[in-house]
């Protein structure tokens, strides 16, 4: 299947040629029927000569209606910009064109209608000047009846045609349903429809709600009329929600693939069509079948900064419309170049911004990259731009090289300033690294750290050990230790080397020392000893015994023995007696 769009002024025979064709009334209101022109979108199909099926959407042709037509070309990838023969052409085939030429609709065919009423020579020749230099300059021109039949059959034939040079749709692409309608169905829920641009919808899938993030179930799909498991791009469908009120989306609303879209309300844009300068303040932004009211801040000549009253679902390279209402006009249409912008905070940040938007051109990996710095793969996807093959540095994190590589030389600087604040514990803390890079994750830390840097147990250094000051002092409890290894220093001794509280921290995290509690240390080698020691005794044994065996007192033994029961070398006994695990 594909799907097409009528465009063209309000009654040149749009509804008529629909009904024609497809033998369906695509004028679904009877306030439609009576006033004979489409106020809202119809929808009709029909089967061409070669089998393939081909769905209408039949817009509005009046001013009024003019954002109802905005709502059903949007998603749509081919258009039949409709003229009359006996009118020519008119205001609204002009702004009709200018919004297929703006959204880069490039596929399509000319239909001059009533041509029983008049030659269509003239109005053929008048339509083909105003396509010149737009998006659909030469498409095939087709004269046809709609009240006659005459014309119908090579408009069937070039609609073969026009189908078969048709890209074909990317069914493995995030999707995006922009609803066009909403409403309930007795015994089934809420049923919403649109056109599905890319992607595959299946019944079973989950799809997001995209203003609220709210995750939906498909109940059940329906196609042209028919039920369907899944449904391929590009297709007109209806999607039947579990347990979704009414009320909770109508037009303008996305349905989205889990994680590959985030709703943003500020997005920084190319503009083409009038100088950035002379737009007005507010304008309409017209995306998908949504309609939003923006405010513009511009940036450069062809650059602007848009803020939405409302968060759409954007991807880098995404094309929309700015309208003037009180116009009735399209002023410009815009490319989307950032989803996720810098804020502007700083003098002259509005012009320096603009210099690096008119590098821009769509989803471009490498620039993202240079831009932020880091960033996790699945934000760039929520972006629109595409992360695979890229090589995390860390987790889901990326890196610009030249930005990874400052970094790194960063941390080596930042670990030296650290020694020197803090000589007696010389390796820093990873949070503390994390600060002062100004990096979101610890990871990012740890994964930065090369040679002759050093990560264990939280902390980084350069591997060039304690103060030889603090050294001697260790060496000398470690010689009072090695002569007897149970007589933990005292704290007179302590004092007496310079070692306090810091000192013999620092000394614990190298493993010189071995803390069993506050101000008390031994030898790293002392769990091992005291464990032979004891299991030599006659089991069980008192806190005495074990106080004798070792060769001190009951200050270090305690400690010792609750040491030693934490880590199931040894086991307590109800009458308070100890016992060694061997036994």
């Amino acid at each position: 299947m594909w799907v097409v769009a009528t465009a063209g002024h309000v009654d040149h025979g749009k509804s008529t040629l629909v009904r024609a064709l497809t033998g369906m009334e695509p004028d679904r209101w009877a306030e439609e029927r009576r006033r004979g022109m489409t106020i809202d979108l119809g929808f009709a199909w029909t089967t061409l000569p070669s089998g393939a099926r081909v769905a209408f959407v039949d817009v509005p042709g009046h001013e009024r209606f003019v954002p109802n037509m905005l709502a059903g070309v949007g998603p749509v990838p081919a258009a039949l910009l409709v003229v009359a023969a006996d009118e020519g052409w008119k205001p609204q085939s002009a702004e009709h064109l200018a919004v297929l030429d703006a959204l880069g609709v490039a596929h399509g065919l000319l239909v001059v209608t009533r041509s029983d009423l008049a030659d269509p020579g003239p109005a053929t020749a008048q339509a083909r000047a105003e396509l010149a230099g737009t998006s659909l300059a030469g498409v095939e021109a087709v004269a046809v009846s709609g009240t006659t039949g005459a014309g119908l059959d090579e408009l069937r034939a070039a609609l073969d045609r026009l189908g078969a040079a048709l890209p074909a749709p990317d069914s493995g692409a995030p999707v995006r349903l922009w609803v066009d309608r909403s409403f309930t169905v007795r015994g089934s829920g809420t049923v919403v429809t649109g056109t599905l641009g890319a992607g595959r919808l299946a019944a079973g899938g989950e799809l997001e709600l995209a203003s609220t993030g709210r995750s939906v179930r498909i109940r059940g799909l329906q196609s042209l009329g028919a039920p369907e498991s899944t449904v391929d791009a590009v297709a007109r469908v209806a999607v039947n929600l579990r347990g979704v009120e009414r009320d909770a989306l109508g037009r303008g609303d996305a349905l989205v693939t889990p994680g590959r879209f985030t709703a943003t309300e500020l997005i920084d844009v190319r503009v083409h069509g009038d100088p950035v300068a002379d737009l007005p303040a507010s304008l309409i932004l017209h995306v998908g079948s949504a309609a939003v009211p923006v405010r513009i801040r511009p940036l450069g000549t062809d650059t602007a900064r848009l803020r939405l009253d409302r968060p759409l679902p954007l991807h880098v390279g995404d094309r929309a419309l700015l309208r003037d209402p009180g116009l009735h006009r399209v002023p410009g249409r815009v490319t989307v170049l950032d989803v996720a912008p810098p804020p502007l905070r700083r003098r002259g940040a509005g012009a320096a911004r603009a210099v690096e938007l008119s590098k821009l051109d769509g989803p471009d990996l490498p620039g993202e990259l240079r831009r932020r710095g880091l960033v996790r793969a699945g934000e760039l996807v929520r972006m629109g731009v595409p992360a695979d093959g890229a090589a995390p540095v860390a987790g889901e994190w990326l890196a610009d090289p030249a930005h990874w590589a400052a970094l790194g030389e960063r941390l080596v600087s930042e670990v030296d300033a650290y020694a020197a604040a803090h000589p007696v514990e010389p390796d820093a803390p990873v949070e503390v690294l994390r600060q002062r890079l100004g990096l979101p994750d610890r990871s990012l830390v740890e994964a930065l750290v090369r040679a002759p840097l050093t990560v264990h147990d939280g902390r980084i250094g350069t591997g060039r050990g304690l103060p030889e000051r603090l050294l001697r002092a260790l060496g000398a409890v470690r010689s009072d230790l090695e002569r007897a290894p149970f007589a933990a220093p005292e704290a007179g001794r302590l004092a007496e080397l310079g070692l306090g509280p810091k000192e013999l921290g620092a000394a614990v995290k190298a493993r010189l020392l071995l803390r069993i509690a506050d101000g008390i240390v031994l030898l790293p080698s002392a769990v091992d000893a005291a464990v032979a020691a004891l299991a030599r005794l006659p089991q069980p044994f008192t806190v005495a015994e074990a106080r004798q065996a070792l060769g001190t007192t009951r200050r270090v033994a305690v400690p010792l023995l609750e040491l030693l029961g934490r880590k199931g070398l040894t086991r307590q006994l109800t009458d308070g007696r100890h016992t060694t695990s061997m036994c």
